[in-house]
């Protein structure tokens, strides 16, 4: 992946807003770049979503329109909270035929399962909802109650029948949920519509989701800026990348506090518990958006020492960043040398 990476110090203040990744240096055009550009801020999959587009004027329109029509066409195929959707109909019957682009996906949070040895798991919807994450009515469940959703809990029991375009559960009362891995695989097809309309550089920001196209009009590379989960204004560092989506997770992102201790949102499928991980955050850099998501939320997961791991047998797939609760900074190899930051970094390189 280092071909796709470039390094340059850089020094930039910027105000830290609503996304875990913010584009430096994208907002503000050059005089005569804007009749090439196109901007569009939308609220979709319950985030803030932004899109920018440059190439033709009249492409970019289109794009950045087209953009948002498919964001809004896959939420209503993904959501667990529209009960029309095909998600939400399979989750309430157990079963049910499915469009193209919804086997793809589950098909692919399978592949990832398989991956992660199950730290990625998308049938942990149960749990989720019996700590009150998707509906915000936070508590802590029993024990009994974790240990009998667990048993709920494997996406082996997910049966994909490609040729009929149906899904079935292999146990009653299963239930899933693609909000760890949507986001990616929406940015993804943003970046294929941008292709058919002739973009050449472009940029979605979809909440903490960043997927860019190409490099920014002037032939410089984009700088996305990684939040940091302490707060204040100073960032954890700045990534210049091309062709590339960028994607964190983190205990910071949602929780709630009970009894003074604090429980956030990310679950161990192997507990059913919030992940008891040295993370704070994690940030995946890869070609494949999809992938990149995924592994945000299985790699916070994983901890530190699996999580290297796993990279130093999958390096060529992705790069990361790793912040701890101990404060410290770690940088995989593949991507070092396009980050730059006031702290220091500790790098993680292939071969121990």
């Amino acid at each position: 992946m280092e071909k796709f990476y470039k390094y340059k110090t850089v020094l930039i203040k910027f105000s830290l807003v609503l996304f875990c990744f913010l584009p430096l240096g994208c907002a503000n055009r050059q005089a005569g770049e804007k009749k090439d550009g196109a901007e569009l801020e939308f609220f979709a999959m319950d985030t803030f979503m932004r899109v920018l587009a440059y190439g033709e004027e009249e492409n970019s329109e289109l794009a950045v329109n087209a953009a948002k029509e498919e964001v809004e066409r896959l939420e209503n195929l993904f959501s667990t909270g529209i009960k029309t959707s095909e998600i939400a109909k399979i989750n309430a019957f157990g079963e049910g035929a499915v469009s193209e682009d919804t086997l793809s996906l589950l098909k692919r949070a399978k592949e990832l399962c398989t991956l992660t040895e199950g730290t990625f798991d998308i049938s942990i919807y149960p749990l989720m909802r019996a700590w009150g994450f998707p509906e915000k009515t936070y508590h802590v469940p029993s024990d009994t109650e974790i240990a009998r959703l667990k048993k709920k809990t494997d996406a082996a029991q997910i049966v994909l029948s490609e040729e009929e375009g149906y899904v079935s559960f292999g146990m009653e009362g299963m239930q899933i949920d693609l909000g760890g891995i949507a986001k990616g695989f929406a940015s993804e097809r943003i970046m294929e519509i941008y292709r058919e309309k002739g973009i050449v550089s472009g940029l979605v920001s979809l909440g903490g989701n960043v997927q860019v196209l190409g490099t920014k009009p002037d032939g410089s590379l984009w700088h996305i800026a990684l939040q940091n989960p302490d707060g204040g204004e100073e960032y954890l560092g700045v990534l210049q990348i091309k062709d590339c989506a960028v994607i964190t997770s983190g205990s910071y992102e949602r929780y709630f506090e009970q009894d003074g201790v604090r429980y956030h949102h990310i679950l161990d499928p192997a507990t059913g518990y919030p992940a008891d991980s040295e993370f704070v955050s994690v940030t995946v850099v890869s070609e494949d958006g999809t992938l990149a998501d995924g592994l945000s939320t299985a790699l916070f997961i994983m901890g530190k020492e699996r999580a290297i791991q796993f990279w130093r047998e999958h390096s060529k797939e992705f790069d990361a960043v790793f912040y701890t609760k101990e404060q410290e900074l770690y940088v995989t190899e593949g991507i070092v040398k396009a980050f730059s930051s006031k702290f220091p970094v500790n790098l993680i390189e292939r071969e121990p």
